[in-house]
Parts: structure tokens; C-alpha cells; sequence
């Protein structure tokens, strides 16, 4: 089953992840995974982690073998730089909530020593959001970050910050529960004052993203920049009754997301002139 298709409907809004789908931020992130996974016994999240029999996939047994192996991310991970850790926690605790939430704490903690440096994924960032907020499309930040670490690194990046590119910003530490848990887009789109419904898009380059959309009850929009061909999409989208969530469409830059936004826009007043 594809899962190149159109969305149902035009972005009202449209809310976009940070890490790995606007900055990249893989450097500090892993540092301070890898400083975290050596404490998991002392973190009392040892006996949280999943046995890899019910691992989603294969590969994320392997990476759940090697974390209890070895207390770290095997090189190969942190070379390709196509995994979040939120979806790092995803992989060890599955849907133990207190866990993953205790996790994320335990990161925070180490994070803070790294976080620095702040690189836009794609040059024509700024300008790609700037042409979608052009269209008078509103547009959100959603981040697992806590809310310091966030507003930093939204002001360090391109050396002049991205402050003024977004109608509302929302952190992991401003709800009760992270992503995949649907509270922060929630959160957003009650700031934004719009109900959810499929004219509010969410972009992220994650599985965690694409749960959390499909949960909220919005349009999922899956960030590849990483380049997965389809047959790995499909792996990780595989639509059973365990993992039913899939993304209404895939993009695989911020340009992409723009056309996207611009072809259901130019469809929907297509419609709209048919009707009067």
C-alpha cells in the first residue's frame, strides 16, 4: 500500500516539528542520549526496557540489543543520523509512558551541557516558511524540547532566529505527556483557536510524529529527509492493528511542503469556483 497520496484537505494551519525536519541539532542530541544510557539501572528504567520480541521491527530489536549490550548507540546509528531520540525511547519503552517520560527528563538534564550550535536542515528554509505564512496559513513549532532549550536554539539559528516565523510555539514541557501523545498539537491548535481536523497539517520526520498527528485527529505529513525509498516506508508504516498509523503524504524537503500546500490551495479554490 502507497503512501504517496495527497492529504484530504487544505492546511488551515499548519504545525511543523523541529529537530531533523527544520535544524539540525544530531550532534548535541546523541551526546546527550549517550550520556543517558549508561544510567539506566541508576534511573531506575532498566527493567522498563522492552524485550526485543516486541520490537516493531527488526531493526529496532537490534538497536534495543545493543543499548543492553553495550549502554550506548551503536556507531552505525549516530553515523546516519536519521533517528530522534525521542523515537530512540520509542524503540526501548514502547508505550510506558512514565518511562519514556523519566527518560526524556534524564535528557533534558544532559542536553543542556550540549546545546549550541544550530543549523537550518535546508538553505531556503526561512524563505520556504515564509511563502506558506505568505498564503495566510498559520503556522506552529512543535518541540520535545523543554521550552529554554527551545527558545535558545530558535534565536541561535541562522544567526538571526526564526522568532517571528511562527504563531505559536509548544514544548515537551509544556503539556503532561510528549509526543507520540497528541497533548502538545492539542495544545497548539487551542492557541491557535481551530478545532482538529484534517485542514490542520503536522510535518515530522519521525514514526512518533506521525502517531501523534493521526491521535490528534489531523493531517500527518511525513518529513523524509533521510530518503527512505518506499519499501522502508512501508516497514515502518506497516498498517497492522498494532501499528495502524500511516501519513497522509510524504515530503522530502520544506520546498516540497510549500508545493504541496500551494496544489491543495490552488485545488480548493478550483472547487470552490465549480460550485458558484
Amino acid at each position: 500500500m502507497s503512501i504517496l497520496q495527497l492529504p484530504d484537505a487544505h492546511p488551515e494551519a499548519i504545525l511543523l516539528d523541529w529537530h531533523a525536519t527544520l535544524v539540525d541539532t544530531h550532534d548535541a542530541m546523541y551526546h546527550a542520549v549517550d550520556d543517558v544510557l549508561p544510567h539506566l539501572e541508576e534511573l531506575d528504567l532498566w527493567y522498563n526496557l522492552l524485550d526485543p520480541d516486541d520490537s516493531k521491527t527488526i531493526e529496532d530489536a537490534k538497536l534495543l540489543i545493543y543499548v543492553k549490550d553495550h549502554r550506548r548507540l551503536h556507531p552505525k546509528i549516530v553515523a546516519q543520523r536519521k533517528i530522534s531520540r525521542t523515537d530512540i525511547f520509542e524503540v526501548l519503552f514502547g508505550s510506558d509512558q512514565d518511562a519514556k517520560g523519566r527518560a526524556h527528563k534524564a535528557f533534558d538534564q544532559a542536553y543542556k551541557k550540549y546545546v549550541e550550535a544550530v543549523f537550518p536542515l535546508e538553505a531556503d528554509i526561512r524563505q520556504q516558511l515564509e511563502r506558506i505564512r505568505a498564503l495566510d496559513i498559520r503556522t506552529g513549532l512543535i518541540s520535545n524540547r523543554k521550552r529554554d532549550f527551545l527558545e535558545h536554539e530558535l534565536a541561535l539559528v541562522d544567526g538571526n532566529g526564526w522568532e517571528d516565523l511562527f504563531d505559536v510555539v509548544v514544548c515537551g514541557s509544556d503539556v503532561a505527556r510528549r509526543k507520540p501523545a497528541p497533548d502538545m498539537l492539542l495544545k497548539a491548535l487551542d492557541k491557535l483557536g481551530l478545532p482538529p481536523g484534517l485542514d490542520c497539517w503536522y510535518i515530522g520526520d519521525s514514526t512518533t510524529d506521525v502517531i501523534a498527528a493521526k491521535e490528534a485527529g489531523i493531517t500527518s505529513i511525513f518529513y523524509n529527509g533521510a530518503g527512505w525509498d518506499q519499501a522502508w516506508l512501508d516497514k515502518i508504516f506497516p498498517d497492522t492493528t498494532k501499528h495502524p498509523h500511516r501519513p497522509d503524504a510524504v515530503v522530502g524537503s520544506i520546498a516540497e511542503l510549500t508545493d504541496l500546500t500551494r496544489h491543495l490551495l490552488a485545488q480548493h479554490k478550483r472547487v470552490e469556483r465549480a460550485r458558484s
